[in-house]
């Protein structure tokens, strides 16, 4: 069904529109919901969630300030703690602040302090100290985290109300800046700011190292915020994240147990050895080198595991400096120690050093070059190639420097750091020869053809120059004219490779989907549609991080046991319990992150469809088939059949299918098989067929038919993905790069197409605008109003 609005023209037959008030297709969203919905749903929305933050739910404070800051201070002494950070070596790497929120051991801090895969420690106001044995729950956009530790008996503070946080009012940070323990500060609440797209709270109170995660409180004792930034224009102004946006990591927590919290961002060992410490992690496909090296020259260097090939090979590796007073870049013939060749950018020229020992008088700089070739501040391509020899090093495939030197060779290659600043490493490649990026002269003739005739005839300045020069004044508009032309020139180009990127992403998705659906990349497939709307996403680190989980998972008792119950259960303990996937919390469902797989998985956060294919992913790979996807209105879940007795089956059949089980004239089975829903949204809860469906009633209002009983295609879970950003557009324009995909990969969805042309329409683009409706007209789709659909052609 399709729907569409111009003017006062509808489109459906009334037939159609009835039948589309009765069973509302739960693929199909509009492009935007009207105002006066939103300001329906809203207020919904709003009573639905008061009896959470309801005031039975916080403990009771006092209604008077308390005598003093003192009084103040030594009232909540008991619920601060000082958590530690430790990194690769054991040493502190990091401290901050952190207070206790529940007696049984629950912590809270930011996120910044204490990082990714570190063991963590906590110290209580009377010197024990206590492990971290769970990372409750984190939120990276809100840099917030709760811990736990195996402590009970604490005292917590109490959870004031940050929405009543007014400007002058006073407050009181205790904290400890520069690691001096229990140091308290009064200031001010100056204002209430949006920082990074998120309400904090200004207060007039210098925040310094050590002060992060500490309790911004009133002078009664309640805790209205978390200390989390310092200004960078002046000393005694910070930042502190209010204290109710903590509520909803306490109603919807992520835990991971500290065992796999120590897995997070670390490098594979399997593919990756660090040497001389510093800090190596990876993120979204990216390694990350941070923290200065205990090599001389603060080296530190992460070796690739991968057997180097015979003379001659070639490494490559794009690198990106966060400072340019900093130095990285790719480290080759190691010999896991000391020994190796480094090529790096380093104050803004390229060098290329050999290392023979572990001082500086062993080192040996062999070249150093400046060349326009390196741009500074952003990626560049460094590729080096090695033979008996020579060595040969290009920058963004330029030959930068080429020398005769053979001292070295051998070992293992790899990436290299120097100094304090970090650095960013991707697309590392090891060969015989690496990938380039140059164009083949004649391709690139070709193409610069092609180019010139979309842009049309270009203009001979030469042989106008001298008249310009006569006429300077005329010469003047004639080339500022000429600089718009070509400006619009450079947009119109711009705009054509994102469309020739969008296509092209189209059409390998379209080829993953006609494989059989057994054989379906579904992952892949969802990973281009991240890529679609961001050129820069990775597919291969992601599908190598699945294969890491499916390589913990393959030979697990529960998954061996041919029990699809007992493997699917694991499945959800893995993902949910091990390792802290999670539904969106709040109104963090309709962000487009949580469509985009490469950010579900590194934040281990989304929404029903996104975590389904996650989960679908790994049952595929791990060969549990008869594990599906099911697609009912408003709510994505996972389903699995199970044996039951005949008997227990009857008694959860919703009334109108046990009557027609009582008609029968076959008496029943001694075992039946019942449907098992599992709803990942909700942690992958399990629910009955009949709790499945009244859970999409109560929540939506629709009812579930036998169609949206079936097994799932991963052709219909990308089209419901895309339906999904189509519905989170803003504006009827947005969504069109998702209608385009949509028609890509089902070109006779009618809905999409008429909904295509009417924004087609909107935005000037006539002629598209009656292509979709002529391919309409040609189809003679059932339930639409051809009539006014060639009146709308014609008109246009």
């Amino acid at each position: 069904m399709g729907w569409a609005a111009v003017g006062e023209i509808s489109i459906i037959t009334t037939a159609e529109q009835e039948r589309g008030k009765k069973n509302p297709p739960p693929e199909r969203v509009s492009c935007y919901i009207p105002f006066l919905m939103r300001l329906l749903i809203l207020p919904a929305l709003w009573l639905a969630v008061c009896p959470l933050l309801s005031g039975k739910d916080k403990p009771e404070a006092p209604k008077t300030p308390l005598s003093s800051v003192s009084a103040l201070t030594q009232a909540s002494r008991p619920s601060i703690v000082t958590v530690t950070q430790f990194g690769r070596g054991g040493g502190q790497d990091a401290l901050g602040t952190g207070f206790v929120i529940d007696k049984d051991g629950l912590i809270v801090t930011n996120l910044h302090v204490i990082g990714n895969a570190r063991r963590l420690e906590v110290e209580l106001s009377d010197g024990s100290k206590h492990e971290v044995t769970e990372v409750h729950a984190t939120d990276a956009d809100l840099d917030l985290a709760v811990l736990r530790i195996a402590k009970k008996d604490l005292q917590p503070l109490t959870i004031g109300d940050s929405d009543k946080v007014e400007q002058g009012q006073d407050v009181v940070a205790i904290g400890h800046p520069q690691g001096l323990q229990f140091s308290v500060v009064e200031g001010v609440v100056s204002a209430m700011r949006e920082v990074e797209g998120h309400p904090m709270i200004q207060v007039a109170i210098p925040i310094e190292e050590g002060n992060s995660g500490g309790p911004l409180m009133d002078r009664q004792g309640r805790v209205q915020g978390v200390l989390t930034l310092k200004s960078a224009v002046t000393n005694n102004l910070g930042f502190a994240r209010p204290i109710n946006a903590l509520r909803p990591l306490l109603e919807k927590p992520n835990p991971v147990p500290m065992k796999r919290w120590l897995t997070i961002g670390r490098l594979d060992p399997r593919a990756w050895e660090p040497l001389f410490n510093g800090r190596w992690t990876q993120h979204a496909g990216v390694i990350h080198a941070n923290e200065q090296g205990q090599g001389l020259g603060m080296r530190t260097l992460c070796l690739n595991k991968e057997e180097t090939p015979g003379l001659p090979f070639e490494v490559s590796v794009m690198v990106k400096l966060d400072d340019e007073s900093g130095a990285a870049g790719l480290a080759f013939c190691s010999d896991g120690k000391d020994q190796h060749y480094g090529f790096y950018p380093s104050a803004g020229k390229m060098r290329l050093t050999r290392f023979n020992g572990p001082d500086v008088f062993s080192w040996t700089v062999l070249a150093e070059v400046s060349t326009p070739a390196y741009q500074q501040g952003t990626w560049n391509r460094l590729r080096v190639r090695v033979d008996e020899a020579r060595i040969q090093c290009y920058v963004n495939d330029t030959l930068v420097t080429e020398l005769e030197d053979n001292v070295l060779r051998g070992g293992s290659v790899g990436l290299c750091k120097f100094r304090v600043p970090g650095a960013q490493f991707k697309r590392f490649h090891l060969g015989e020869t690496a990938p380039q990026k140059a164009v083949p002269a004649q391709l690139a003739k070709e193409l610069e053809a092609e180019l010139d005739k979309y842009l049309g005839d270009s203009v001979q300045r030469d042989s106008t120059m001298k008249k310009l020069l006569t006429e300077p004044v005329a010469a003047k508009h004639l080339l500022e004219s000429r600089a718009k032309e070509l400006e619009e020139q450079a947009a119109s180009l711009r705009e054509l490779q994102k469309v020739m990127h969008r296509q092209s992403v189209g059409q390998e998705i379209t080829a993953l989907l006609r494989r059989p659906g057994d054989q379906t990349e579904l992952l892949k497939a969802a990973l281009l549609v991240a890529r679609h709307d961001n050129p820069d996403v990775e597919i291969e680190p992601y599908l190598r991080g699945v294969d890491r989980m499916v390589d913990e998972l393959k030979n697990d008792a529960a998954i061996k046991s041919k029990s699809t119950s007992k493997a699917a259960n694991r499945l959800v303990d893995y993902l949910f319990k091990e390792n802290g996937f999670h539904g969106s919390r709040n109104d963090a469902i309709d962000d487009p992150s949580n469509s985009y797989l490469n950010e579900v998985l590194d934040d281990r956060e989304g929404i029903p469809l996104t975590l389904s294919i996650v989960y679908l992913e790994l049952a595929r790979r791990l060969g549990l088939q008869d594990i599906h996807g099911v697609s009912l209105p408003g709510r994505f879940m996972v389903a699995y059949e199970e044996s039951v007795p005949a008997e227990a089956e009857s008694k959860e059949t919703p009334g109108k299918e046990a009557a027609k089980k009582s008609e029968a004239a076959t008496p029943p089975a001694r075992e039946t098989k019942r449907q098992v829903y599992l709803d990942l949204f909700d942690g992958g809860k399990t629910l009955t067929s009949v709790e499945a469906e009244q859970l999409i009633v109560q929540s939506t209002g629709s009812e579930v038919e036998e169609r949206h009983r079936e097994p799932a295609t991963p052709r219909a879970m990308i089209l419901r993905l895309l339906h999904n950003l189509t519905s989170f557009s803003k504006k009827p324009e947005q969504a069109m790069p998702y209608l385009d995909l949509i028609l890509t990969v089902e070109p006779e969805s009618h809905g999409d197409r008429l909904q295509r042309s009417l924004i087609r329409a909107r935005t000037g683009d006539r002629e598209g605008a009656r292509t979709d409706l002529k391919h309409l007209l040609d189809a003679e789709p059932e339930g639409y109003d051809l009539g006014k659909i060639s009146a709308l052609y014609e008109s246009l």
